[in-house]
């Protein structure tokens, strides 16, 4: 990673992925966000393994540790959306394996830059704008 907007897409890219593990270790998630249910209505555990990842649920999120030890925490909104804000992208670059290091500033001017990827749900938290593939 060279640039913050490197690191935020980074963040995507495995948040993504680590998505995608989660739906394969658990395939009734139909949303990363359904996993907060299955923690509530105790069908799997607060924390544990999906495939290679590791994942600890918290309040109204997830924290994902990918298998090189990167870490992707990520919050839920009420309607089941993956948000983020700037503090989520400082500690997933701090834990790469090479930890890289942004001021706020830095991070704010990367996620603008990915508008409109990105959307702003509420101020300082942002999501992936659903993407409709045409057929």
């Amino acid at each position: 990673m060279t640039t913050a907007r490197d690191l935020v897409i980074g963040y995507i890219d495995d948040l993504s992925l680590a998505g995608e593990a989660m739906r394969a270790a658990f395939p009734s998630l139909e949303r990363l966000a359904d996993v907060l249910g299955l923690v509530r209505s105790h069908r799997i555990s607060r924390s544990g393994e999906a495939g290679t990842y590791f994942y600890r649920v918290h309040g109204a999120g997830c924290l994902f540790i990918s298998p090189g030890g990167s870490e992707i925490d990520v919050d839920f909104a009420a309607d089941g959306a993956e948000i983020f804000d700037l503090w989520r992208l400082r500690l997933y670059g701090r834990s790469l394996p090479e930890p890289f290091e942004l001021t706020e500033h830095d991070l704010r001017a990367a996620v603008e830059s990915l508008k409109p990827l990105l959307v702003e749900v509420r101020p300082g938290w942002f999501s992936v704008a659903e993407v409709r593939a045409s057929a």
